[in-house]
């Protein structure tokens, strides 16, 4: 593809987007100065619809882009538009109001979905990728404990023990000096590891609270289903109803927390910002949709967010505000560590 037709491509995309209507030949030479006739910029038109870039929806219309238009367009983009000063200021004051990390990652989905207009989803911080900041053991009557365990990202996860004997204020402080000597500052992959050894390195009369409170721990660490994500921007999906064709089965998938991890938290840690359109989803309630989502963390990766809508979206300001959003928040962990 030469660049004359790569600039018809990226009019042809820019206009459907703007316009929301199919777009023509005559529109393209009037309104892009590209400097060649309308009947040049047919022709053009006529190469990439043959090639597979663009399509008729229905005779005597313009062109839209398909989905292998909307992925040459994305690879080749000249340059990303960047949010502006006055919405930088605002993204960073927004954020930096946050009082804890609930509040961090629920202003973030939020606003990530006024900035692009789409679907916002946030995930919170994984534990598997998480280092113990602090365990705290508190005695709340003879026979129950409460455990709180403090992550570096800000995450918080509580736990309540139950026990038949009975536990006194000596006994909780001496087993909440030794979980934090042996946890505090250790990445919660190795967590399990350590755990095996607690109990036979606690004095005889605590190993048996020692193994109820290594269990829970184990259960806290491992448990999956405590992957949490937060999703804003629902509503948005209805102002784009035709290009996704059906938003129902879309809206249901939007309820599933593990659809969601699927959707924003590909396997590694990889920190690039990644664009899936079409049928690239593998998910199929999504082969309707543009998927873009990146990680963020303080230095490694410890969770994902992104955006999802219609294949025709706004891709460089879509692309600048997840890339945006993601490093400040990533920032903000790293200030609050």
């Amino acid at each position: 593809m030469d660049e004359r037709k790569l600039q018809v491509l990226r009019a042809v995309v820019e206009d459907y987007v703007s316009t929301q209507e199919p777009v023509g030949s005559k529109a393209i030479a009037t309104q892009h100065e590209l400097g060649v006739s309308a009947a040049t910029v047919r022709n053009d038109m006529a190469w990439l619809e043959d090639s597979g870039y663009i399509q008729q929806p229905h005779t005597s219309a313009g062109r839209i882009p398909t989905d292998k238009g909307y992925r040459l367009f994305v690879d080749r983009l000249e340059k990303i538009q960047p949010l502006s000063s006055a919405e930088r200021r605002a993204v960073n004051r927004y954020l930096s109001e946050a009082g804890d990390l609930d509040d961090v990652v629920n202003r973030t989905v939020r606003l990530l979905a006024q900035l692009t207009h789409q679907v916002a989803v946030v995930q919170y911080p994984s534990l598997n990728r998480s280092t113990v900041r602090h365990l705290e053991l508190l005695r709340l009557g003879p026979y129950r404990l409460l455990l709180v365990v403090i992550t570096d990202t800000g995450r918080v996860e509580q736990r309540h023990l139950e026990f038949r004997e009975e536990i006194d204020e000596d006994y909780t402080l001496e087993l909440r000096t030794l979980i934090n000597e042996k946890l505090a500052g250790q990445p919660i992959v190795e967590a399990p590891e350590i755990l095996s050894r607690l109990p036979n390195e606690a004095r005889p009369e605590l190993r048996g609270i020692a193994t109820g409170l290594t269990r829970v721990l184990l259960d806290a660490f491992l448990d999956s289903s405590e992957e949490r994500v937060a999703v804003a921007g629902a509503a948005n999906l209805t102002r784009t109803v035709a290009p996704i064709r059906s938003v129902t089965p879309l809206l249901e998938a939007l309820e599933e927390e593990m659809v969601l991890m699927r959707l924003i938290g590909p396997p590694g840690e990889q920190t690039n910002l990644t664009v899936r359109i079409g049928d690239e989803n593998e998910l199929d309630d999504f082969r309707h949709t543009t998927v873009v989502t990146t990680g963020y963390g303080p230095g490694a990766v410890v969770g994902h967010m992104g955006v999802v809508g219609p294949t025709r979206m706004d891709y460089p300001g879509t692309i600048a505000a997840v890339r945006a959003v993601a490093r400040y928040v990533s920032d903000i962990l790293e200030r609050n560590r």
